[in-house]
């Protein structure tokens, strides 16, 4: 697995100054929670500065990807292509940085979610949401909750984002219900 500054590199070098700041906010913050949780710390610093190395990609161009490398796309994500950078960046992180499937399952579920989630992966998700950069209503209240217990954190994230999404009639990635069902038990 390449080290940090060589991955910071190719980082940089494929993204806007606004998105390898947020994906710099996110990794700070995925320290930090790897601190909490006793989570290796370089891990969790890698995949928050990787997780959003594909989200500038344009759609058709994450399309393409996942065709040529045989990645599969849901019927939600052929309509909402923006979800698609997670499996990319996934990718990308274990074939250009050799990444473990640890690392990479925390990359491409990101977004949306799952069922089952290590902790690495609850990490990387509450880290997104709550990195500096990221400006909302209750914020302060969600990094306390992410700081104090993990599960419940992702659990009101999910809720929150479902909500959103609900009110805004958009649809809902499976992903995500199955992981706040997951996480109601």
């Amino acid at each position: 697995m390449k080290q940090y500054k060589e991955v910071y590199e190719v980082v940089k070098a494929r993204l806007s100054e606004y998105r390898l700041h947020h994906s710099e906010c996110v990794a700070k913050r995925c320290l930090e929670l790897a601190s909490i949780y006793q989570v290796d710390k370089e891990a969790a610093r890698l995949v928050g500065l990787v997780h959003d190395i594909a989200k500038e990609m344009p759609d058709d161009e994450k399309v393409k990807y996942c065709l040529e490398n045989h990645l599969e796309m849901d019927a939600i994500e052929k309509v909402h292509k923006g979800l698609l950078h997670g499996k990319i960046a996934a990718d990308i992180a274990k074939k250009e940085f050799g990444f473990s499937e640890d690392l990479c399952s925390a990359i491409k579920y990101h977004t949306t979610a799952k069922e089952n989630m290590s902790q690495l992966d609850k990490i990387m998700y509450v880290a997104d949401m709550t990195s500096d950069d990221r400006q909302f209503p209750d914020k302060s209240y969600v990094i306390e909750l992410g700081n104090k217990d993990l599960d419940e954190c992702v659990k009101y994230i999910l809720k929150l984002g479902i909500s959103q999404r609900m009110q805004q009639n958009k649809k809902i990635h499976l992903n995500s219900l199955k992981a706040l069902n997951f996480f109601m038990q």
